[in-house]
Order: structure tokens, then sequence, then C-alpha cells
């Protein structure tokens, strides 16, 4: 974001005059999350479309106006910082998805959405899947972390279990890393005060995840699934 756009989304933060202290600001935060959660739990959404819709609408509008409302961000800001953690934190994370993309539990899994290589389907697929981590990340990093650093690093522990939680019922191996990997994004958004970092690594992840597996296997899923036998889990 340039200094010229951060400047006017400064300015129409500042519109809103109402401010809390801290601790009305919490209540209200996990009031929204709680609220948030419930209602995704309960909606049963099919395509891709249709869950980039629903969820822009729940983990983005309704957040975004209760900070705006409230003079807060909530990590939505991009400066030099930002940017640099953003470029560190998805060099850390393209190993994972790389052998990730070779494990037999994940090539079975993935494309959640049927999709092919050809650009008029692949492209539109892969804009729904950033959607879909941008508004992931605005609730979960941003509302639940960045929007509430004033609690300091331990704001970076507020979320992980439910998230985790949000991954039952996919594959083992990345159920059992959502959990740190919620901390790890947490932790670099904390440190930016912006979500890109996560953003960035969450939605360029999922769209190299699915182009991955719609190739052969870049390593030999056999040779990786040598390497991870010592997990007691299936990969």
């Amino acid at each position: 974001m340039s200094s010229r756009l951060q400047g006017r989304v400064d300015a129409v933060v500042a519109q809103f005059p109402l401010r809390v202290d801290r601790r009305t600001w919490l209540v209200r935060t996990a009031l929204l999350g709680a609220a948030v959660l419930l209602i995704r739990r309960q909606l049963t959404v099919g395509d891709l479309p249709e869950r980039a819709v629903v969820e822009t609408m729940l983990y983005v509008v309704g957040p975004l106006a209760l900070g705006l409302t409230h003079g807060r961000q909530l990590g939505w800001r991009v400066d030099r910082r930002a940017v640099k953690h953003t470029v560190a934190l998805a060099l850390f994370v393209l190993p994972f998805y790389v052998v990730g993309s070779s494990l037999p539990t994940i090539r079975s899994y993935y494309p959640i959405w049927r999709t092919t290589l050809t650009p008029t389907e692949f492209l539109p697929h892969a804009a729904g899947l950033f959607v879909l981590a941008l508004a992931t990340e605005t609730y979960y990093r941003g509302l639940l972390c960045v929007g509430i650093k004033h609690i300091g690093f331990k704001a970076v522990f507020v979320s992980p279990i439910v998230y985790q939680l949000m991954h039952a019922g996919k594959p083992a191996i990345e159920f059992w890393l959502s959990g740190p990997t919620d901390v790890l994004f947490g932790a670099v958004d904390y440190r930016s005060d912006s979500i890109l970092p996560s953003v960035v690594a969450h939605g360029g992840g999922l769209i190299l995840l699915d182009w991955l597996v719609l190739h052969d296997p870049l390593l030999p899923p056999e040779r990786i699934v040598d390497w991870l036998s010592w997990l007691p889990i299936p990969v």
C-alpha cells in the first residue's frame, strides 16, 4: 500500500469517533469472534465461489466494520517491514508446500474444488483460493491477533486451538500442523503489524499446492513417506 493510500485509510479510520478502552475492545472482539464462528459452523456452503462470498461476509466485512468503527485497522496495512516479512515467510513455508504436494494423503484430498490446469479454469480457481485466504487471515490473524496486540505477544496464542479445530476432517498431517502454523503466521503478523505476510503465504500456498497436485509429484511419494515414517499419523 502506498503512503498516499495508507494516509487515506488512516483518514477514514480517524473519522469514526468511537474510541473505547482496551478491555472493552477486547470484550467486543471476543463477542464478534465467537458469533462469527457460531454462524460459520451452522452454514453449509458448496462450491468455491459460494464459500468465498460467505467467508468474505463473515470474516472480512464484520471484523473490518468493527475495526473501522473503533479506530482499528486489524492489520490491513502494507509498509516496507511488512513486505520484508512477507518475503521471508513465503520462502520459509515454500518447502512445506512442495513436500506436502507429494504426500499421498494430500494428493488424494486436494484440490478440494474441481479444477484443471487450463488457464480459463485455474485462474478463477486461484483467485477464489486467494479470497478465502484473505478472509481467513483477516479473521484469525487480523481480528484475533493484530487487532488485540495491546495485550502483548500472547495475542499470538489466542486462536491456534480454534484454528486447528477448524481443520478437522482434513489430512492428519495438515490437521496437526495447522496449530503451529497459526502461531507462526500470527507471530510474523504481530511483528509486522500487518496481515500481509500470512495472506500471501496462505493464499500463495493454497494456489501452489493445487497447482502442484495437478502435476506429477516433484518428489517420489514413497521416499517422502519413508522419510516421515516415524510420525504416528498417516501421510
